[in-house]
């Protein structure tokens, strides 16, 4: 499967503050989607959602088993799309949670809401695609 180097399609994911929606599926299969915020770093190919414990989407990508659950990250701006596809899993480890944290808050500018029920999803991409031209 491609994952996109392109500059602009990076930029798009690194640069610009916009919300994505993240697609699991609940263990009858019917798909849950919702709106997320999402950092993405190209170098390891790997996209960071905070969540709360026991929010529906980590109650599925756990549901999928200790490999994890496929999903999908897909942010829009107008007729500008970008969609990262990976295999998501559940951290709860403080170090990684943390790093997630600073990257929203780098991203965002501003940092997540205090949450003591915070995890980490944690999606090794493997598949992009997107429509993402130059803002004019």
């Amino acid at each position: 499967m491609a994952v996109s180097e392109d500059p602009g399609y990076l930029a798009f994911w690194r640069d610009e503050r916009h919300y994505a929606t993240l697609t699991t599926h609940r263990p009858d299969g019917t798909p849950h989607v919702v709106p997320v915020c999402v950092t993405y770093d190209p170098d390891t190919r790997t996209a960071r959602v905070v969540a709360s414990r026991g929010s529906r989407k980590v109650r599925n990508i756990r549901a999928a088993g200790p490999e994890g659950a496929r999903v999908a990250l897909c942010q829009v701006d107008r007729a500008r799309w970008a969609t990262l596809e990976g295999r998501a899993v559940v951290r709860t480890e403080r170090e990684p949670v943390a790093e997630a944290e600073r990257r929203f808050e780098e991203r965002y500018g501003r940092a997540p809401r205090p949450n003591p029920e915070r995890v980490l999803i944690e999606i090794s991409v493997d598949r992009t695609m997107g429509r993402v031209a130059a803002r004019s």
